[in-house]
């Protein structure tokens, strides 16, 4: 199972990532490290361009990562779907009808059971799995909760991705533009 037919979004770091994501086949793609001055002029032309993109809330520059933010994006940019860190994020975007991925940084079974905890409490759309090597978090994460699961992190050849997907990742997220070309 792929994300609507995508094993890969693209994970925009530069204005020159944009371009290359506009001109490629995929449709969702994933806006990292960016200044709220841009954000809504992104979006709207990426929309244009029949494109929808995550944004990844806890690195917008200049703007706060809690839910007084989120009602903001949300409103203002009207983004396809938000990533954060923060369960009063991911709350939010819910409420506002954005579709929301928790980011989960699983580096040991602490942080594991914490991530699955937290996930059954704000119900978010979409896990995203940090880091997206480790075939038995995602298969555990994605039985114990029933979410679609995106790997991301320290992923760097097809095969990880096709292992990846094969434990039970929908998609990968990764801002190696080789691997958009790749797996295209």
């Amino acid at each position: 199972m792929t994300y609507h037919g995508q094993k890969i979004l693209p994970a925009i770091r530069s204005m020159k990532d944009f371009e290359k994501f506009l001109n490629s086949p995929y449709t969702y793609g994933v806006l990292l490290e960016v200044h709220i001055s841009r954000v809504k002029g992104v979006i709207e032309y990426a929309n244009r361009q029949g494109k929808q993109l995550f944004i990844h809330v806890d690195l917008i520059d200049g703007l706060a990562h809690n839910e007084a933010a989120t009602e903001f994006i949300c409103q203002e940019f009207k983004p396809y779907g938000l990533i954060s860190t923060k369960g009063g994020v991911i709350a939010t975007a819910k409420q506002k009808g954005i579709v929301a991925t928790q980011r989960a940084f699983i580096i040991d079974s602490n942080a594991l059971n914490k991530s699955i905890h937290l996930v059954k409490k704000t119900e978010p759309d979409i896990i995203e799995v940090l880091p997206g090597l480790i075939p038995k978090v995602i298969t555990k994460i994605k039985k114990e909760t029933g979410k679609i699961i995106f790997a991301g992190g320290l992923i760097e050849t097809a095969e990880e991705i096709e292992l990846a997907l094969q434990y039970g990742a929908s998609a990968i997220t990764t801002s190696n533009t080789q691997l958009w070309d790749i797996m295209k």
